[in-house]
């Protein structure tokens, strides 16, 4: 039997905390490649606590740097298009709230 290993990332949020999180799934298109993601929690309490909402972020390459970086979508258009695919893969494993 496979065991499950999920693909974690650690991230950096504006206070220089660093928060791990679970990758979802990625998804390519129109030539970008996005990520979507959740917090990964370990107390149990706060889990429970927890509203889980799902992350997405753009990853932009730095040719120059030759690095990947990530950045929240800013396009509304953008943002609304990658979620309402994300949500379709995603919707046999997790239930959405609008």
């Amino acid at each position: 039997m496979d065991e499950y290993t999920p693909e974690l990332l650690s991230l950096l949020d504006e206070d220089g905390n660093e928060i791990k999180f679970e990758v979802l799934d990625t998804l390519e298109l129109d030539d970008n490649r996005y990520l979507a993601l959740v917090p990964v929690i370990d107390d149990p309490q706060e889990m429970l606590d927890s509203d889980d909402q799902m992350v997405i972020l753009k990853v932009i390459t730095d040719d120059e740097a030759g690095e990947e970086y990530l950045e929240p979508i800013d396009n509304e258009e953008e943002f609304n298009k990658v979620a309402a695919i994300f949500m379709e893969n995603l919707k046999d494993d997790f239930d959405f709230i609008d």
